[in-house]
């Protein structure tokens, strides 16, 4: 009978033993899974970020200066008249006006004769005074009458000119109002509208905090919705030192280089103006920075992988980053996914 107890007594110390060695086991299984990555030495810019509507460099409505009859011209690159669309340089003729009446009055080869006759006579008057034979008065009124003459034929040669619609610099046709050929149109018709946009400039307004920080000459740099893998490169090049009292912000001009044209006139831009840039420095993303009451921290994994609250002090950031210039180390393995319910020394798994 003794020892029939006996035997009871140690299997239930078995069983006792092996309930206490159960938790050891689930508490292995228990660790938090968490996606780790390795602290680099990398760059991180400081930025104030605004928006606004990007502007041509440079652009024109060209109007028809004169009455006459409408014909488009040849694109000599396309071999075909000119459309939307296509680019210009500067000084080439986009359209010509015919209007015979007009070119009439303007009496252009009498007035070229007119200018050669008078040439002619002021260099013999200029020569018959060297020699005595004329008053300095008479050849005073030979040069008068030869500077009137190149005045008439030079001012006929602008009135002239208003025959042709001219394009005043490089640039693209954004509007070209169609007109049936050899039409008469009318002055100050609207003829075609040009832009050149390699550059281009965006007004904005930013808060009144923000005056001290912003100066001429810092980079911009330019993104779009539409443009989502490029980054254009702009500068601030004017700043209004008025606080607007309505608004309580002050204005300022960045302008755009677009070399590419992949940004057009009319798009909406977002624009982070660069006040602070560090080079080879710690930075972390902002969204794994946890706030404690002793100050900001972070987790990385520590020694037998357990997690290991860093407490750190910041420098300059931005939206997405954050300069950490004490309290991490390069090469540091910090925890940026599962990191929300962990404690020092929490049991992790760094999973992919």
């Amino acid at each position: 009978m003794k020892n029939i107890k006996l035997l009871y007594l140690i299997v239930a110390v078995a069983l006792m033993a092996s309930c206490n060695n159960q938790p050891s086991s689930e508490s292995s299984d228990l660790a938090v899974p968490v996606s780790v990555e390795n602290i680099k030495l990398k760059s991180i810019q400081q930025f104030i970020s605004t928006t606004g509507t990007a502007k041509a460099g440079s652009e024109t409505e060209l109007t028809s200066e004169i009455e006459g009859e409408y014909f488009l011209q040849i694109n000599p690159k396309t071999g075909r008249k000119f459309k939307l669309g296509d680019r210009v340089e500067k000084g080439q003729v986009i359209v010509k006006l015919e209007n015979e009446e007009y070119e009439n009055g303007l009496s252009m080869e009498s007035r070229k004769l007119n200018l050669e006759i008078s040439e002619q006579e002021y260099d013999k008057q200029k020569s018959l005074y060297e020699k005595g034979g004329v008053t300095l008065r008479e050849l005073r009124n030979s040069e008068v009458s030869k500077i009137d003459a190149k005045y008439s034929y030079e001012n006929a040669q602008i009135q002239m000119a208003k025959m042709q619609v001219t394009a005043p610099f490089a640039g693209i046709i954004v509007e070209l109002p169609y007109y049936t050929e050899g039409v008469r149109v009318n002055t100050g018709e609207s003829m075609v509208k040009l832009m050149s946009y390699d550059k281009m400039f965006v007004e904005i307004n930013l808060p009144e905090k923000n005056i001290s920080e912003i100066k001429i000459g810092q980079e911009a740099l330019i993104t779009n919705y539409t443009l989502t893998e490029d980054t254009l490169i702009g500068h601030v090049t004017e700043l209004s030192p008025v606080i607007s009292t309505e608004t309580r912000t002050f204005a300022g001009k960045l302008q755009i280089e677009n070399p590419e044209l992949k940004l057009r006139p009319g798009m909406f831009i977002k624009a982070n103006i660069v006040t602070a840039q560090k080079d080879s420095v710690i930075v972390i993303p902002r969204d794994v920075i946890l706030s404690g009451s002793r100050g900001k921290y972070v987790f990385i994994v520590g020694r037998n992988s357990s997690a290991e609250d860093r407490r750190i002090t910041t420098g300059i950031s931005n939206q997405d980053e954050v300069e950490v210039v004490e309290g991490l180390s390069a090469n540091d393995r910090l925890i940026i996914k599962g990191f929300e319910t962990l404690r020092d020394n929490s049991k992790v798994k760094v999973i992919l």
